[in-house]
């Protein structure tokens, strides 16, 4: 897959995310590499593989699934977001 500038255009649209102009040529370098090294998987032959895997036989052990809130680490996160309010991000409605 060639990554060029209409493909990080399109990216930056679906992430929210602005890409400084100094750093463009570098973000597709980069996403060249990772996209080069994820295509190396087609690769392999996993033809006599089995396609199931479970950590659960390897002993994983249990925690109990409990709720937990902590303020700071809610604004932490949101402090970091394009757009929120009310403790939610604000997100661009899709559906219509």
């Amino acid at each position: 897959m060639k990554i060029d500038d209409t493909l990080l255009t399109k990216l930056e649209k679906l992430s929210s995310l602005q890409i400084e102009e100094s750093k463009r040529e570098s973000m597709i370098a980069e996403i060249g590499k990772i996209v080069d090294f994820v295509e190396n998987l087609n690769e392999l032959d996993l033809d006599n593989e089995e396609a199931s895997f479970s950590t659960i036989e390897g002993g994983t052990p249990f925690r109990e699934d409990a709720p937990q809130s902590n303020p700071e680490i809610i604004e932490s996160i949101l402090a970091h977001a394009p757009k929120a309010e009310g403790g939610f991000f604000i997100v661009p409605k899709i559906i219509e």
